[in-house]
Order: structure tokens, then sequence, then C-alpha cells
């Protein structure tokens, strides 16, 4: 399916993914499987011989910040990456169409023996972990009922992140990228992860504006107070800068050459957190109830980060940036 025929913009799927990713979040797990799948969102960027759309990551990102505004719990990211990385395998096609649930280990490496920051893995069917530490490896589909999974709640009790004990003897592997489609599918991921957490801190900027608007003291509402009004214009800077930067990186350079997304990722990451905790702060106390429940998205900001080196991403672009000169 190409967009020179049908003209598909990729800010419509946002209003498409919107009421999709709603009902999904009133269903159990599996059933979420089976509603977004049936709106198409799992299969957007997987080929259309997979039952996919065949689109290209473009139209991934605004339904992956989509997923970041409301707090849909559940590995879209991962299978929309994992089914695009299948290309025409069978396998994809039951990504496609809900069957199987599929995540993906941020850290960690069948050769290591242990994966880790793989979000919904106990609740998933498949994990895709790398072969290797080195940057040129490979990856491989791993069956999650062939995997010890134990969890981590220490930084997210509701939803925990996993640690995964890998045995070679005993973990099934499903399928096996190369170093290049595996290369690939982590920089796509990059992008998808800065666009949630960008989602993440748009929807709470919106909501911390609106609540300070109709919240009155001394016979004015918070947002005519100066300070106040400097500080939300500094998230609105930051987060303007950050999706500016998200846009960027999907289009080549003047040379025609694809964009380096660590930074993009490493100042999404940053200005998230930075939007979220303001948010929570400018809240008082209810920005960590369950009515104002920002500190889940924090939370999620927060595993990510984790996930990439806790500012181990930042200290490399830098260590990248000294060496190209």
């Amino acid at each position: 399916m190409g967009t020179t025929d049908i003209d598909l913009k990729p800010e419509e799927f946002a209003l498409a993914a919107s009421e999709a990713v709603s009902d999904a979040q009133k269903r159990s797990f599996r059933d979420a499987a089976e509603v977004l799948a049936n709106a198409g969102l799992s299969g957007v960027c997987a080929s259309e011989e997979a039952g996919g759309l065949g689109l290209g990551i473009e139209f991934a990102r605004p339904i992956v910040a989509e997923t970041g505004k409301l707090g849909l719990q559940w590995p879209l990211l991962e299978t929309l990456l994992i089914a695009r990385a299948l290309g025409d395998s069978p396998l994809a096609s039951e990504l496609c169409s809900g069957a199987r649930i599929a995540t993906w280990a941020l850290q960690g490496s069948l050769q290591e023996g242990f994966a880790g920051q793989a979000r919904h893995a106990e609740k998933s069917d498949w994990v895709l972990v790398a072969h290797g530490a080195e940057a040129g490896s490979g990856a491989a589909l791993l069956d999650l009922a062939t995997v010890e999974i134990q969890h981590d709640d220490a930084l997210d009790p509701e939803n925990p992140q996993s640690w995964l004990v890998l045995d070679k003897a005993k973990a099934k592997v499903l399928a096996e990228l190369d170093a290049a489609t595996f290369a690939a599918l982590k920089r796509e991921g990059h992008i998808l992860v800065a666009s949630l957490v960008n989602g993440a801190a748009e929807n709470a900027l919106n909501t911390t504006a609106t609540y300070l608007s109709a919240r009155v003291q001394f016979g004015r509402p918070l947002s005519a107070k100066q300070a106040v009004r400097h500080l939300l214009a500094r998230m609105r800077l930051l987060q303007e800068a950050a999706n500016a930067g998200i846009e960027r990186v999907l289009e080549a350079d003047e040379s025609g050459c694809a964009r380096q997304v660590g930074s993009v990722l490493a100042n999404a990451l940053s200005s998230a957190a930075f939007v979220l905790e303001k948010s929570i702060h400018l809240h008082g106390g209810m920005g960590f109830t369950w009515e104002v429940p920002l500190h889940r998205a924090l939370r999620e900001v927060r595993k990510f980060d984790a996930a990439f080196g806790s500012g181990g991403l930042a200290q490399q672009v830098g260590q990248d940036f000294i060496q190209s000169v």
C-alpha cells in the first residue's frame, strides 16, 4: 500500500487510534490485543503479505504518541516494531491479528544469559532479545513460555519490569533477525519510545494548564500568576522542541542520509521527565492521586530512561560528537 496512491496522512492515525486505545484500556490484556488488531493498529507497519498496511514508521509515530497520552499499559510499540521486522513471516500475521503479543527486552542478550526491561513480559507470548552485547549483533524472537521471568518492581510496583533468565538449551527460538534488520528495528524503536514519552508529557502539560486555569486562589486563577506562567511556558518550549526533533529525525539529512536518533531520544526522555515532574508539582498532592495519576506516566518515562542507562544516552551523544570533530 503506497501513500502516493491513497494520500494518507500520519496525523489522521492519531485520531483513529484514540478511540481504539480508549476501548482497549477497559479490556483485559488479551481482549485489548483483539481490539487493537481489529482497529488495524497492530499491523500498521507490517507487510501486506502478513495482513498489515505496509506503511512507514512515520505512521506508527502518532499512534504510539496517542498511547502515551492515554497511558495504555500494553506493548503496542513493541508489537508494531516486531511485526514489521518479521516481514511476510506467519509470525507477523499472528501479531497483526492479535493472536499473539510480543515485547522487546531493551537490555541484556542471549550471550549474557539474561535480558531485562521487557515491558509486560509476564503477559506477553514472545520476546525479542539481542544475540550479543556488541552493537552489530542480530536478535532472536523467543517463546516466553520457555523463559524464566523474574519481576522487578523497584520503579513501578503496579506494572513491574521483567528480567529474563535465558538458558540457550531451554529457550525456544521462533525467529532470527539479522544484524541489519535488528539495527533498523532499534533505530525505529528509539523514535517510537521518544514519541511515547513525548505523548505522555503532552497529556500532562494539557492537564496541568486546564487545572491551573480553573483553580482559583485569592480571587484569581493560578494560571494568572507570573511564576506559574513562566514555568508553563518553559514546559511548552521543551515539549515543542522534543516534538520537532522527533519529526525532523524521520526525514533524511542534507546529504540524503538517516539522521542520528540518540540525541532525539535523550532529549525526549529528559524533557518528558521535567514536564511530568513540574506537572505533578503544580498539581500539588493531586499529582499522586488516582484522580490525576501523573505519577504513572512519570514511572513509565523513568523505566525507559533506566533501560537506556539512566542518562547514558546523553553521555554517548556527547562522546560521539567529540569523536566526530
